[in-house]
């Protein structure tokens, strides 16, 4: 696949992300293109990143929504599972780069993805929950409540118990 640009890694990055158990429809895939990467680009540029991702094979259109292929998903498994997303693009469009797979474009009509760009706004604004933002961290390893330290017996203690 030549030229690749940055937002066919992010798009094929947040697919894989939205479409774990069934394809993944246009706001379930902005979603998560705003939590990889903070923001969403425009809807021309993402349009034209479906058309060349399902040209180089990697996405199929099923059941109203998105799919990655076979192809795509053994990119996404050669990714280091451990990093960060941020960390697993510039990784992702070197393979993107050493694909030469062919199918047909995907097409999604700027219209579509910015009827969906607004509906994932106006879930963003409502305080229901985005159940794919991660989990916050705790800052400190908390102990569990009623799990208390023992102390450990003096020496002197320890030496007459084991004789």
């Amino acid at each position: 696949m030549f030229p690749v640009h940055d937002v066919d890694a992010l798009l094929l990055l947040a697919i894989s992300l939205a479409a774990k158990r069934r394809p993944a429809e246009p706001a379930e895939i902005l979603a998560a293109v705003d939590l990889i990467h903070g923001n969403i680009p425009d809807e021309k540029k993402l349009a034209d990143a479906f058309v060349r991702l399902g040209q180089a094979g990697l996405l199929v259109s099923a059941d109203g929504g998105t799919a990655l292929t076979a192809t795509a998903e053994r990119m996404i498994e050669a990714l280091p599972r451990k990093a960060e997303p941020a960390e697993r693009l510039p990784e992702l469009r070197i393979l993107l780069a050493d694909s030469s797979a062919s199918g047909e474009a995907v097409l999604l009509p700027a219209e579509q993805l910015r009827a969906a760009l607004l509906a994932y706004r106006a879930s963003a604004a409502s305080k229901a929950k985005n159940l794919l933002v991660p989990k916050p961290k705790p800052t400190e390893a908390a102990q569990r409540p009623g799990q208390r330290r023992r102390k450990p017996l003096p020496a002197a203690k320890r030496k007459s118990r084991n004789a």
